[in-house]
């Protein structure tokens, strides 16, 4: 018999995790990212760059009324948030394949620091500025011919790591 919430004993939790959306556009992947952090108990998205793309009603296609329930900030520069990522003493990791990024399981959390996780745009990928003042550059192995995946499913296979880890140390 397949269980729902209500009749399965889920533990609520939050984790000290940013989630930086580095100009996704998408208005479906915007949604299905707040539906995949508040299963994952992220506790803030911050977007950056997508001015008008945030309407209610095409988002909650996707994420099911979670973007109710997940806090959330529009931001045009990415400046300002890498500044108040790098103030607040933040971990940041950038989910991107480049030629110096190491796979996912290799990922060290520091312990007592939050983390922020950036992902990128859906054609672009994250931008250089992020990816200079990374603390770590990770990506995700895959082995098929395809060098990419969406970046919903790359983001809830990295949280699905991170939290994790997080939980362990």
């Amino acid at each position: 018999m397949q269980l729902t919430h209500e009749s399965f004993p889920f533990t609520s939790k939050g984790f000290p995790i940013y989630l930086i959306c580095d100009a996704i556009h998408f208005q479906p992947n915007i949604g299905s990212l707040f539906r995949i952090s508040e299963a994952f108990g992220v506790e803030k998205i911050i977007f950056i760059g997508i001015e008008n793309q945030m309407n209610p009603r095409k988002i909650n296609k996707t994420s099911r009324n979670t973007h109710l329930h997940v806090s959330y900030e529009l931001n045009d520069s990415k400046e300002a948030v890498l500044a108040f990522l790098k103030d607040n003493q933040f971990e940041i990791i950038a989910l991107e394949i480049t030629s110096t990024s190491k796979s996912l399981h290799q990922c060290i959390l520091p312990k007592n620091k939050k983390i922020a996780l950036v992902i990128g745009n859906e054609i672009d990928g994250i931008s250089p500025l992020f990816l200079k003042h990374s603390n770590q550059t990770l990506h995700i192995d895959m082995f098929g011919k395809n060098s990419s995946m969406n970046v919903v499913q790359a983001t809830g296979i990295a949280l699905y790591e991170i939290t994790n880890q997080i939980d362990s140390i």
